[in-house]
């Protein structure tokens, strides 16, 4: 799961027994997020944004990021261009300009990040990071989640106070929160 890895498993691999891990970046100090991703064991950090850069919180633009997790003994893989939450395939728009996470999940580009992203996490202990801190409302559980538990992969959510949310309970939480779209559940 290195930069330059070219190895996929077979399309039709699923990954029942296997776990990842998802976190949003917040706009916390860039040391707290090493010490959460160290706390909970991570190997490998898939940055899944799709522009990894930010004015509000730079710490987190992709080459301070790199540096402070490759600091912190932790390896770092860019994967937005491919499993990003705005792609640039224009069909995966509607006519208003929403994302469609359904059309996403048919392009061939996310199909082979996310074989990708199997083979990482069957190799390391993998946490994918977008800049959501609230899983809820995130690609990274919308999209990617949504697809890596349905090839029998575990999800759990590191949050900014350091426990991991099942992604049962975030959609539970969901449901609470929005009764009127029960229609997305995940199981």
């Amino acid at each position: 799961m290195d930069d330059h890895s070219n190895t996929s498993v077979a399309p039709n691999a699923t990954s029942v027994g296997a776990s990842v891990l998802t976190i949003g970046h917040s706009n916390h100090p860039i040391e707290k997020l090493t010490e959460l991703l160290r706390r909970h064991g991570i190997e490998v950090v898939v940055d899944v944004r799709s522009q990894p850069y930010s004015k509000f919180a730079p710490q987190f633009s992709r080459e301070p990021l790199q540096s402070a997790v490759r600091q912190a003994s932790i390896r770092y893989l860019f994967m937005g261009d491919a499993l990003g939450g705005r792609p640039a395939a224009s069909e995966c728009y509607d006519a208003e300009g929403n994302v469609l996470y359904d059309r996403i999940e048919e392009q061939v580009f996310y199909k082979e990040g996310i074989e990708r992203l199997l083979e990482g996490i069957a190799r390391f202990r993998v946490c994918v990071l977008c800049s959501e801190e609230d899983p809820l409302r995130c690609h990274r559980r919308l999209l990617i989640s949504r697809t890596l538990m349905r090839r029998g992969v575990e999800v759990g959510h590191i949050r900014g106070d350091g426990h991991i949310e099942p992604e049962g309970e975030v959609q539970r939480r969901f449901e609470r929160e929005h009764p009127e779209k029960k229609q997305l559940r995940l199981f």
